[in-house]
């Protein structure tokens, strides 16, 4: 191979050089018969094909013997034994290689200028000679390189081409240096040399062993497979060998030839020594990476490299990577940084480089430095072979895993170090081994990739706009990436499609779930939540993520930690992969029921989180529908459902389906939690797809309320002091809930608790499927019986009411099930506690609420309460709705929460064996027992006083009284409107039938027992109550005031009686007189004032129609009877007010008015009247004849 002759005219581009200085050595041949052309690296086409497609970028390397000699003279000058060898095998002793080419050979422009280096080396042109004494750079030897090394070139050469910039070395001797370099690579003896040196080395690799000998193809296999070499002095000879060429680009034969026109386009510098020192050639490879970067990132402007100086440009970087020595832009640019950061590293296999890597964000770092390193960090991307560590860690990996035998994807991709990280990574998740060694660099590389944003070109290219916008200045550390998530989330305005994917496809190569170290940014923010809240967990475990996750929103957690957290589990949330514990546990189960593709493989047409839907999707089937999910992966998507419950934009599928929704309702919910919980208040308005998504995920938490992860935390305290048992042992049955509902209003609920259970609540009463265990227990029913409704209040009305038909009509078989109608009845009383659980009563009662009970709590039914206390204030419609509720709390007492909740230990107390709806009824009978709590008393009296407002709200006497009510007190019906009280009305009808004693036995007892409670505490009487309210509080008012009616109201009005000026109380006064008279029972005070004296003198006579009252009556008419004195008094004053009340009473009947007529002071006069009055009509008959006309008697017999 020869080397390509650019034209004179060209001599100021490209290729001049090295042009010259060859045709110059052609021409003196003669001169040095020991320096001849020899081609080190095959580029002939027959050739080509020994390459594999792997371009050799020192092609034309051309070594002389002098190299081999300098490198053993390096390896031995220690040792004393071997002096005779060094003699033998110096420089000086061999022909003057820096002879042939004077200075001018480099560049003719310059021969004057250095003329007398040029005449000194030709002088001694045949004579070995010596850098160290020629004039030229004597000066910079003595001064920068210690003395041991002035008799060897190659140490000189390699002190002063180590040197920083062309101001420390004289120009000339920087000129001297380099056709010095130049003629070592011209001389055809080094190869058998190389032979000698490395002859272990090459019967080891094949493929250096099949080389022809005698043309310089041996050199360039060594180089090419030199990370195989183990022989030590061969390492180093190829490696000092590799120094010497790399210095200076056009020393890399073929390389020119490639890149010409590209170090041209890019104006990359000037290849002249005279014009550019030699040391600064380095930049020219390092303008051509920073072109060959931005063509990568598609940046506006950026020039199309040739594909040949491509592959060029990467295998010099290639061939650079054990010794960053060999990178000499990098060199230059790092050398001081090295020192700072990396002092103790020793050189070679790539560890200078790695070290500056993790020092690249440091604050001491330079810039220059830092500019270096991102460039290489770049090709690193493009090609994982630049990076020599990973190349050699990975290699047996990657064959073994067969990442590298697709031969369908072009050569390109498949070296790229995303591919490798994707095909490694699969491995490792599918369980396959992967050498620790290979994980180490990977991780470090992944680690890279997530501090800085610019070595991912997809990244640069999509998201340069949003960069730009948002995030610009926070690139260090991982800060513009999380800056990016945090805009990809939507925290910051929308991002663009193809930015969106990008970032995704980064956190897959990245996989920051399996190691958040690998998240420079997060590790940071993170620390002190993991050292306190996590440290039970080994460092590096992929389950710290999840441990933070379960910390979110704590007092543990803090903001910078939270938010970088959320915006990386934004993107793991998207990619069901991404977790690694997930992965594993169910890729099986993926597979199976999901149809999934291998770990790096990925569906276009599958939407983000498709993958988890369908497994959750499946986690809940039940054992019938079939196609279960494993146990382990179950618990693993019970995991995730807990932490994406926290926010909403972790659920892709939600976030996708409603962002609509979110901007037009929810635009204000900011808090934790608070978006959800609003789309699921405005559920009947959010568009279709959206809830769908919104009720299957409100199903979900139905059944494993853990789901709502800030609810369990916020209950944390009432779980474990109530419902431990239950969440402990809890499957998926929402019994959790359940028992939360129930405990409620326990002590150590706080309002956090509360309201998140009571939002529940109110959630399920949208759709009966929101209610797990009544969905479960009840789905066959509301199939059956209660088709086409949706709502849950409605289908608890539906069912409820078949449920009642069921039972009133007697023998009829119970339609609803046995299992439903024990859940039916849970759902009602927890219905019952809340009005807002009611949604038709709360729209009625809406406008009363907000005019009555304004500052009234909602929960404990108190707002319930205040309207039934408040009832005559009401508007119609929503008192019509009161009325209904009583109705059926009465009838079911169970649902009258506030009865339930105040008297739960009374009715432990009192009414075990009673069944649960005629609570009321157990309690009214043990009221006034001594073991009464008075709390509970005066809701019972609560209760008695609605009852007594309207015999509906009473079933025990509607039941009783069926027959009477119709025959005695039709008028009154006749006048009522449905849903409204009758005040009292039939009741009273009813106590005045009992008076006459025309009751039926069974009503008989109902109003007795309504009497003796009314004349113990008149609020019970309504009618009373209505007429008499003025004339009580005028006459009776310390006796209403008591805290404990005794009947002493009552009284007052009796003994007042003559006071009383309004006729409507007096009349019901009357009425009460008219009662007791009829049973000793209904009149307390006399009753208790003669009960030693119905125990002595009545004993045997059975009470009721007036007989134990008799009874007395006669004993106080019997003079040898002595009564009580007090018994004595109260009898004479009943006798007294009887008298009167029977005057002043009106007439009921015929007989009560022949009574009253015989009683009157006028009775003459009225009986003279009636009787002048019929004997007028008489006489009117006799003296005037008959009216009607005469019939003959035959019409009178037919």
């Amino acid at each position: 191979m020869t080397q390509s002759r650019a034209p004179q005219a060209q001599t100021h581009h490209l290729g001049a050089v090295h042009d010259r200085p060859i045709a110059k050595l052609k021409k003196k041949k003669k001169a040095s018969a020991t320096l001849i052309l020899v081609p080190i690296f095959p580029t002939a086409p027959e050739r080509s094909s020994r390459l594999t497609g792997s371009v050799k970028m020192a092609d034309c390397i051309r070594v002389p013997l002098l190299l081999l000699l300098m490198c053993i003279l390096s390896f031995v000058h220690s040792t004393r034994g071997e002096n005779n060898v060094v003699a033998k095998l110096a420089p000086e002793n061999l022909p003057n290689p820096a002879g042939v080419l004077g200075p001018a050979a480099g560049n003719p422009g310059a021969a004057e200028k250095k003329e007398g280096a040029g005449a000194s080396l030709s002088r001694r042109r045949s004579a070995g000679f010596k850098l160290s004494e020629e004039a030229v750079c004597r000066e910079d030897l003595t001064r920068l390189c210690p003395k041991h090394s002035w008799n060897n070139n190659l140490a000189v050469l390699e002190c002063l081409q180590d040197r920083k910039e062309e101001t420390e070395i004289a120009a000339e001797c920087n000129h001297l240096l380099w056709n010095y370099k130049l003629n070592l690579t011209t001389d055809p003896k080094f190869e058998s040399v190389a032979v000698e040196v490395c002859k272990t080395t090459i019967s080891e690799i094949k493929e250096c062993a099949a080389e022809e000998l005698g043309k310089g193809y041996l050199v360039s296999c060594l180089v090419d497979h030199r990370g195989n070499i183990t022989d030590y002095q061969c390492n180093q000879y190829i490696t000092k060998m590799t120094s010497i060429v790399f210095s200076d680009f056009r020393l890399i034969c073929g390389f020119m030839d490639k890149c010409r026109d590209d170090i041209n386009a890019l104006h990359c510098g000037s290849i002249s020594t005279g014009e550019k020192d030699i040391h600064s050639q380095g930049e020219v490879i390092a303008c051509l990476e920073k072109g060959l970067v931005r063509e990568a990132e598609e940046q506006p402007g950026a020039h199309a490299i040739k594909d040949d100086c491509k592959k060029a440009i990467m295998r010099v970087a290639e061939l650079s990577s054990d010794d960053f020595h060999l990178d000499r832009y990098l060199y230059f640019s790092c050398r001081e940084d090295r020192e700072r950061f990396c002092e103790h590293t020793l050189a070679g296999e790539g560890r200078v480089y790695k070290c500056l890597f993790n020092h690249k964000f440091e604050e001491a770092m330079s810039e220059r430095c830092r500019e270096a390193l991102t460039t290489r960090q770049k090709l690193i991307a493009q090609d994982y072979k630049v990076s020599y560590s990973l190349a050699k860690a990975c290699k047996s990996d990657l064959r073994k895993h067969r990442c590298s035998v697709d031969t369908s994807m072009p050569r390109a991709r498949e070296a790229r170090l995303s591919y490798l990280l994707l095909c490694l990574e699969s491995a490792v998740h599918r369980g396959r081994v992967v050498s620790g060694e290979c994980q180490g660099e990977m991780m470090d590389y992944r680690r890279m990739l997530m501090e800085d944003f610019s070595l991912s070109p997809e990244i640069v290219l999509h998201c340069r706009s949003e960069i730009e916008t948002h995030c610009s200045g926070l690139h260090r550390k991982g800060r513009t990436l999380h800056c990016l998530m945090r805009v990809g989330r939507g925290d910051e305005g929308a991002i663009e499609p193809n930015c969106q994917k990008a970032l995704q496809t980064l956190i897959q190569e990245a996989d920051p779930g399996a190691d958040y170290r690998i998240d420079r940014a997060l590790n940071e923010a993170c620390e002190s939540v993991i050292q306190t809240a996590c440290k039970h967990i080994r460092n590096g475990d992929p389950m710290i993520l999840s441990c933070l996750m379960e910390h979110l929103y704590t007092e543990k957690m803090v903001e910078d930690c939270e938010q970088r957290l959320l915006e990386l589990q934004y993107f793991i949330a998207r990619d069901w992969k991404l977790d690694p514990i997930l992965y594993r546990k169910c890729q099986g189960d993926a597979s199976r029921l999901c149809h999934t593709h291998g770990w790096n493989e990925t569906s276009e047409m599958m939407p983000p989180g498709a993958i988890f839907s369908c497994l959750y999707r499946h986690a809940y089937r039940s054992v019938e529908q079939g196609r279960r999910l494993s146990r382990d992966c179950k618990v693993e998507v019970h995991r995730i459902l807990h932490q994406r419950a926290l926010d909403v934009k972790l659920d892709p599928e939600l976030q996708r389906r409603c962002m609509t929704d979110l901007g037009k309702w929810c635009s204000e919910k900011t808090e934790a939690g608070q978006e959800l919980e609003c789309l699921q208040d405005h559920l009947e308005d959010l568009v279709p797809d959206c809830r769908d998504v919104v009720g299957n995920l409100t199903e979900l938490e139905s059944e494993d309320i853990q789901i709502e992860a800030l609810l369990i935390r916020a209950c944390e305290p009432i779980i474990q002091t109530y419902c431990h048992e239950v969440a402990d042992n809890q499957i998926d049955t929402g019994d959790l809930m359940e028992c939360l509902v129930q405990n409620k209003h326990q002590k150590e609920m706080n309002e956090k608790c509360a309201v998140g259970v009571t939002h529940f609540q109110l959630i399920q009463i949208k759709d009966f499927r929101f209610s797990y265990k009544f969905k479960t227990a009840c789905k066959e029913d509301v199939l059956k019986l209660c088709p086409n409704i949706k709502k849950k209040v409605d289908v608890v009305i539906c069912l409820s009411t078949t449920v009642r038909n069921d039972t009133l009509q007697d023998g009829k078989e119970q339609r609803v099930s046995l299992k439903c109608r024990k859940q039916l009845r849970v759902e009602e009383v927890e219905m019952s506690e809340d009005i807002r659980l009611e949604p038709e009563l709360y729209d009625s009662c809406k406008q009363d609420i907000n005019r009555l009970c304004q500052n009234v709590a909602f929960g404990n039914a108190q707002v319930i309460e205040c309207l039934k206390e408040n009832k005559r204030q009401l508007t119609q419609r929503c008192h019509q709705r009161i009325f209904k509720l009583q109705e059926v709390e009465m009838v079911d007492s169970e649902l009258d929460y506030q009865l339930m909740r105040v008297c739960k230990n009374m009715i432990r107390r009192f009414c075990t064996e009673t069944d649960g709806k005629t609570f009321l009824q157990c309690l009214k009978q043990n009221k006034n027992s001594e073991l009464m709590d008075p709390k509970c008393k005066q809701m019972i009296t609560k209760r008695q006083m609605t009852q007594n407002t309207d015999y509906r709200l009473n079933p025990v006497l509607k039941k009783a009284c069926r027959a009477d009510i119709p025959k005695f007190c039709q008028s009154i019906l006749s006048k009522a409107t449905a849903d409204s009280e009758l005040e009292g009305q039939v009741i009273s009808c009813l106590k005045l039938k009992y008076a006459d004693q025309r009751l039926s036995p069974d009503c008989e007892d109902q109003i007795r027992v309504i009497l003796q409670e009314s004349a113990l505490d008149y609020r019970l009487d309504p009618q009373l109550q209505i007429h008499c309210t003025q004339e009580i509080s005028r006459l009776c008012s310390e006796e209403a005031a008591a805290q404990e009616q005794t009947g002493q109201v009552e009284e007052c009005l009796k003994v007042n009686l003559l006071k009383i000026k309004q006729e409507g109380c007096k009349k019901e006064v009357l009425n009460m007189l008219k009662e007791s008279k009829a049973d000793i029972y209904v009149d307390p005070v006399l009753h208790t004032a003669c009960a030693l004296d119905i125990k002595h003198h009545c004993a045997a006579i059975p009470p009721g129609k007036g007989r134990q009252m008799s009874c007395l009556m006669e004993a106080l008419q019997d003079k040898r009877v002595r009564l009580q004195p007090e018994c004595k008094k109260r009898l004479q004053d009943r006798i007294d007010m009887w008298s009167y009340a029977a005057k002043v009473a009106p007439a009921e009947g015929f007989s009560d008015l022949a009574m009253q007529v015989m009683t009157s002071p006028s009775k003459n006069y009225i009986l003279t009247v009636i009787s002048a009055g019929v004997a007028l009509l008489f006489l009117m008959g006799l003296l005037c004849g008959r009216f009607t006309k005469r019939v003959t008697q035959e019409l009178k017999d037919r």
